[in-house]
């Protein structure tokens, strides 16, 4: 696979929400659980990152961070499922990532092949519907054929919806879009003035989701990466300073605490 995507990445924290995450960030490792009442998110998504740094910590080659941080996919998929999560979103691989090292991507796309199989019985046990959102391009046959395979297992299952996003970039997926809004505007299908959010949205490789209330990062990044850059406009941002391997049950429990404690206006004002 060859590095044919472009880089960049997409800030999508405004100030409010950069202050709440950081004051979160200093103390998600020290706090504790606690039993805060309000309703669950229903859509929580979660940038999974650190797994290189969490190797080279422990002086270990990246690929020995991925094949922990799938660990962590493992715990918190099932704990997400049990806690009654609808849908639980995790970016697996971005459109940008394709410019690591050519070993790097071979083992991540064997990881991915490995977890769609390995997995298996925890997502029928479970009752969980997976899918995939994202390129096709690029991507290994036998690692597609795994996919398709686990997603047709578990397609009757009436449980919480996993969403993985493999080879995703939010800017490519609007640029789709629009795209095809445009040819059904040429063909006379769609007048111009007909082009609304829901048109849009129903382009989208998400049509039919719930848009995430809840966006989980780990290692202390601050931006979204090109994650879901129409569906985040209203997300709570959650933030914690400990790696993708090191995240667990309680990280889950600690950031839908914090979900509960919010007050979400939507652009409206606080209630009185």
């Amino acid at each position: 696979m060859s590095s044919k995507y472009p880089t960049g990445t997409s800030n999508g924290v405004n100030n409010s929400v950069a202050t709440r995450t950081t004051n979160m960030s200093r103390t998600a490792g020290q706090q504790q659980t606690t039993s805060t009442t309000g309703p669950l998110p229903q859509h929580v998504a979660v940038i999974m990152d650190g797994n290189g740094r969490w190797a080279e910590k422990r002086n270990l080659p990246r690929i020995e961070g991925h094949s922990q941080g799938v660990a962590s996919v493992r715990k918190v998929t099932e704990h997400a499922a049990r806690r009654g999560i609808e849908q639980l979103t995790l970016y697996c691989l971005s459109s940008e990532n394709w410019q690591r090292p050519q070993a790097e991507l071979d083992f991540l796309m064997l990881l991915l092949e490995q977890y769609m199989v390995e997995e298996r019985s925890l997502l029928m046990r479970e009752r969980i519907r997976l899918i995939m959102i994202g390129s096709r391009d690029g991507l290994p046959s036998s690692t597609l054929a795994a996919i398709d395979e686990t997603v047709g297992m578990c397609c009757k299952n009436d449980g919480m919806r996993l969403c993985l996003a493999v080879n995703y970039g939010g800017r490519a997926e609007i640029v789709k879009a629009a795209k095809t809004l445009a040819h059904q505007v040429a063909s006379g299908r769609l007048h111009p003035d007909e082009i609304d959010e829901s048109s849009i949205e129903s382009q989208l490789e998400t049509n039919g989701m719930p848009d995430p209330d809840l966006l989980i990062r780990t290692a202390g990044e601050m931006r979204i990466s090109n994650f879901l850059l129409w569906q985040m406009s209203y997300a709570e941002f959650w933030v914690t300073p400990d790696l993708w391997p090191d995240f667990t049950e309680r990280h889950l429990d600690l950031a839908i605490t914090a979900f509960q404690s919010r007050e979400r206006r939507f652009g409206g004002l606080a209630s009185s």
